[in-house]
């Protein structure tokens, strides 16, 4: 805590007097992040285009929101996977990625429908993609954050694996 303070610029009296513990500061940290998605699912009905245009306006945005704060995903990703994390905040952050997979899964769909995405099982798409985002993640703990923000590719070459094949094309 007292390097808390000093990073703050603050007494650790007064960091003290707000939060008992550095764990409670990432808790709360971690909560308010988690939280400030709240209507994702309505902003992304508002998102224009196809679903395969919108479909690559989310992964872009996760793909830019990794390079932009590549400390905050690591920070993310320890919490998902370090024993030590309570489970209370473990299942904030999952319950917050649920609600992206949810949205990435019905967008799988609507592509298919549309003919802008591969027409194989859309679980396994979606397992897919989140797999690649993951293998980002994990890449990313190894990295300086500036590497890392260098490491992410673009939303095409993530979603070059949800394309429709030549033969799938033709049999339209």
């Amino acid at each position: 805590m007292s390097e808390v303070a000093k990073e703050a610029g603050i007494s650790q009296g007064l960091a003290y007097r707000y939060f008992e513990s550095k764990e409670e500061i990432l808790a709360t940290l971690v909560k308010e992040a988690a939280e400030s998605g709240g209507g994702f699912s309505a902003r992304m009905e508002r998102i224009p285009g196809t679903p395969g245009e919108r479909l690559y306006t989310l992964v872009s945005h996760i793909l830019d929101a990794r390079r932009r704060e590549p400390e905050f995903y690591q920070l993310l990703y320890r919490v998902l996977t370090d024993h030590k994390t309570p489970n209370e905040l473990r299942e904030v952050v999952q319950r917050s990625g649920g609600t992206v997979r949810t949205e990435m899964r019905k967008l799988i769909i609507d592509g298919q429908a549309t003919g802008e995405v591969a027409k194989d099982d859309p679980d396994q798409l979606l397992g897919a993609v989140l797999a690649c985002l993951d293998g980002l993640s994990r890449a990313m703990l190894a990295l300086e954050p500036e590497k890392a923000s260098a490491s992410i590719p673009d939303a095409n070459v993530v979603l070059r694996m949800l394309r429709p094949d030549a033969r799938e094309a033709r049999s339209r």
